[in-house]
């Protein structure tokens, strides 16, 4: 396993630690800032091991099929993992997350497809861009959380914010998808 396969597995640890942490932190005895602190450090290092395990890959020249379906794979679990917590806690409305699944669990089932060809098919640019309207949404969704834990009081218009941006995240992930179906068609037709 090189460094960026490392990076990439690393989400898949982490994720069900943070939903833990989420659900039980409490349970435990951890206060609610304490259980703030450790959502915000999982939610950065994970966020932070994507951005990182592919710039690794490039600089030591590992870039592999098996990373191309690896590291979009990591994401989704971590993504969707931080998503249902922010849905349980009513901040992410459930269509969203809905919606969402189904981009991702489609784009998913696309991959397969290919990889079954001999194909890797790679992240698009906008779902490089969903990417980050999905990270915005989570850490502005784990502030909403984590806020009131260490005495701040949130304004009214405050969650409003927070489900625009979620908005925008759902938008741009059917968008993508769409642009992910047509470069389906296009590698599938020429296979």
């Amino acid at each position: 396993m090189n460094l960026a396969n490392a990076l990439t597995a690393s989400r898949l640890v982490l994720a069900p630690l943070f939903f833990a942490i989420y659900l039980w932190g409490q349970a435990v005895g951890l206060s609610d800032a304490a259980v703030a602190i450790l959502l915000i450090i999982l939610f950065a290092v994970m966020e932070l091991s994507d951005l990182f395990d592919g710039m690794a890959a490039r600089s030591s020249k590992t870039v592999s099929a098996f990373g191309k379906l690896f590291d979009p794979f990591a994401d989704v679990v971590a993504r969707l993992t931080y998503f249902l917590c922010f849905a349980h806690a009513g901040i992410m409305p459930l269509w969203m997350l809905l919606v969402i699944l189904n981009r991702e669990f489609g784009i998913l089932f696309l991959r397969q497809l290919m990889a079954v060809k001999g194909v890797a098919m790679g992240a698009r640019p906008g779902g490089k861009t969903k990417a980050v309207l999905y990270a915005s949404a989570g850490g502005l969704s784990l502030l909403y959380l984590a806020l009131p834990a260490f005495g701040f009081a949130l304004p009214s218009w405050a969650l409003v914010a927070v489900r625009l941006v979620y908005a925008l995240a759902v938008a741009l992930s059917v968008g993508s998808f769409i642009d992910y179906i047509i470069q389906f068609r296009k590698l599938n037709a020429s296979k």
